[in-house]
């Protein structure tokens, strides 16, 4: 079985383009059922965040109306309840030694837009994974987070890579819409990086070699799915 580090924002709020505070985390869905499907499968689970701080759920991806009905909040709910002990002690990123673990995955929300992508421990640990051909898995806003993996000659590593992320269309529709200070899309097509988008809010997932990415919430299975069947090859 293998040892999963799941990275997740440690961030609860995002400053918007005007200024304000936008209140976020992690998004419910991409965290609960990916952790669920990797967990049921046998494999360990860590996860890590940015000085082990407990990771802040985004409320608004527990409203039934975001969540995708009554029946599935309620579901994100229990298992977020079922592995608080685990959220409640993640890794310090710092303390992550990527030697211990066989992938890397990286669930979404806004608050890899605040954190996760200026992390240099992230970059490093992203560094080290790619070198030795581990697989790395973000998904829907988890993309952002490849961002703080630089050389350093600022070099974008990920430059020249297939992926997807949560769309520039999404994140106008139904995301934080104009007030959204940077679009993920944009900034990672800008430093080199080959993005390929499926239809809004359905699952899409792109593999470029050991990089498995997830353009939404919707995707966060499928992604763990794609996951498992890189570990078994």
């Amino acid at each position: 079985m293998a040892n999963i580090l799941m990275v997740v924002s440690a961030a609860d709020s995002l400053t918007m383009k005007d200024g304000s505070e936008h209140p976020t985390g992690f998004w419910a869905e991409e965290l609960a059922e990916s952790h669920r499907v990797l967990r049921d499968a046998g494999h360990t689970v860590r996860i890590a965040t940015p000085n082990g701080t407990k990771p802040t759920v985004d409320a608004v991806s527990l409203d039934p109306s975001q969540a995708g009905g009554a029946e599935k909040a309620a579901a994100f709910t229990n298992y977020l309840a079922f592995i608080d002990a685990e959220l409640s002690d993640p890794l310090p990123l710092a303390d992550a030694n990527i030697a211990e673990y066989d992938a890397v995955v990286m669930p979404g929300g806004h608050g890899p837009m605040a954190d996760l992508a200026f992390d240099k421990d992230l970059g490093r640990i992203l560094i080290a994974a790619d070198n030795d051909g581990k697989i790395i898995a973000p998904f829907c806003h988890g993309p952002a987070g490849l961002l703080s993996a630089e050389t350093e000659n600022g070099d974008f590593v990920f430059a020249g890579r297939r992926l997807t992320v949560f769309t520039d269309e999404e994140e106008m529709g139904g995301g934080t819409g104009e007030n959204t200070p940077w679009f993920c899309e944009d900034v990672l097509r800008n430093k080199g990086a080959v993005i390929e988008s499926g239809p809004a809010w359905t699952s899409f997932v792109v593999r470029d070699r050991n990089l498995i990415s997830g353009q939404n919430p919707q995707s966060s299975e499928d992604v763990a799915k794609a996951v498992l069947s890189a570990l078994a090859e």
